[in-house]
């Protein structure tokens, strides 16, 4: 795709087709669009010229516009557009260029307010950004000129449904040493565990995996910003949280759903990805009976989750050693993911599709209480999935709540 349609089109054509559409109230369709083109254009052209045309409106007027053959490819993580030259797109691999181009900003910035509209968000000069959730549950992000001084700058993220397996994820190499038989330990002894790890590591796709190996007879109930948890399990209840709408109403945030879900009678209560005060509702329910419990967290190392955790806990008011007290009864395990550069290979040699290269678990962590009432992470597991030295501080976990250890 190389998006020369919408740069062939007169601005004020495009603008006297989208005034004729909105006048006549009929939506936007192959028919519509060519009755406002024969209509507005004053000339007469012939029917490969208004194919043409009608493929460049439907380009500028509806979805994704010159980002949709970008965005349909099942390896695209991340689409951004940093200017009308200059579109980039991660399939899984870092950042690549484009041949996508925009006639101008302007073009750009029809764009990014239509999808804002569509998301039920305002996008003007009044209010220059916006982040809100796509209808299809992709992310977007938007700023304006003057905030952003080089031109409006766009960017999409893709929110496909994870739907990996534990065996799928170990073909692809994610699960290095004893890695796997870990996870289904942990799984099996209901301990509570956040997996850890940067944008883009993977984190909610193993989050799907392993709740997909929870026991058939549990309850699975899942809180998130974006509905991108749906794993393969018989007994799953989906909360979404939402945001407000133009009018600034209707506002549902993830704290309040946490609240919810804990009315709801779940064997493993489940938030998405832990950014807020969610934090403390998270911790009161692993802490009243609710074993079993799990979450995503952005953090650079086992080692900087209590950090990243105080950080969260502050903005509901909790003060440090609160926190780390309501830590110690109800968090033990943090599971935390890296994505390497480079391709990799996974069981028997396979090298991993795009999507896959470079995300491993790096290491299984263990909280324990330290000698200033704080708790002190432990790699038990390492990057090459050995035991370490504090191996035996999860292996006590397990053995506490009668499964057997993998090693």
């Amino acid at each position: 795709m190389n998006g020369d349609h919408p740069a062939a089109l007169p601005a004020d054509l495009l603008g006297r087709v989208r005034q004729r559409l909105a006048g006549e109230g009929a939506g936007v369709s192959s028919a519509t669009v060519a009755r406002a083109v024969r209509a507005e254009a004053g000339l007469l052209v012939s029917d490969a010229q208004m194919l043409d045309l009608i493929r460049a409106f439907h380009c500028e007027l509806v979805g994704t516009g010159p980002l949709a053959a970008l965005l349909a490819d099942p390896d695209t993580t991340d689409v951004i557009v940093n200017g009308p030259d200059d579109v980039r797109v991660d399939r899984g691999r870092g950042w690549e260029s484009t041949e996508v181009r925009f006639a101008d900003d302007e073009a750009v910035t029809r764009l990014a307010r239509r999808l804002a509209v569509a998301a039920g968000r305002r996008l003007d000069d009044a209010q220059p950004f916006v982040d809100a959730d796509l209808p299809d549950g992709s992310r977007l992000h938007a700023v304006l000129a003057p905030p952003a001084a080089s031109g409006t700058c766009l960017s999409i993220r893709t929110l496909r449904p994870s739907r990996h397996g534990m065996d799928s994820l170990a073909a692809g190499g994610t699960f290095p040493g004893l890695v796997r038989p870990v996870l289904e330990a942990i799984i099996l002894a209901r301990c509570p565990f956040l997996i850890s790890g940067g944008t883009g590591t993977g984190k909610t796709t193993l989050l799907g995996a392993m709740l997909g190996a929870v026991p058939p007879t549990e309850r699975i109930v899942t809180v998130e910003d974006s509905a991108e948890l749906r794993p393969e399990h018989p007994h799953v209840v989906r909360l979404v949280a939402r945001t407000d709408n133009v009018e600034g109403a209707g506002r549902i945030e993830l704290r309040e759903l946490v609240r919810q879900a804990l009315r709801m009678r779940p064997d493993r209560l489940v938030v998405g990805e832990v950014r807020g005060a969610e934090i403390i509702d998270l911790l009161s329910a692993l802490n009243t009976g609710h074993e079993g419990g799990a979450g995503t967290v952005h953090a650079n190392a086992v080692m900087e989750v209590p950090a990243r955790m105080e950080a969260l806990g502050s903005l509901g008011g909790l003060d440090r050693y609160a926190l780390h007290a309501q830590l110690a009864g109800a968090l033990r395990v943090v599971v935390h993911l890296r994505r390497g550069g480079g391709p990799a290979r996974g069981a028997a040699g396979r090298v991993r599709a795009a999507g896959e290269a470079g995300r491993t678990v790096a290491g299984v962590g263990v909280l324990t209480m330290g000698s200033r009432g704080l708790m002190v992470p432990a790699t038990a597991i390492d990057d090459a999935g050995r035991p370490t030295e504090h191996a035996g501080l999860l292996a006590g976990i397990l053995r506490e709540r009668g499964v057997a250890v993998p090693w």
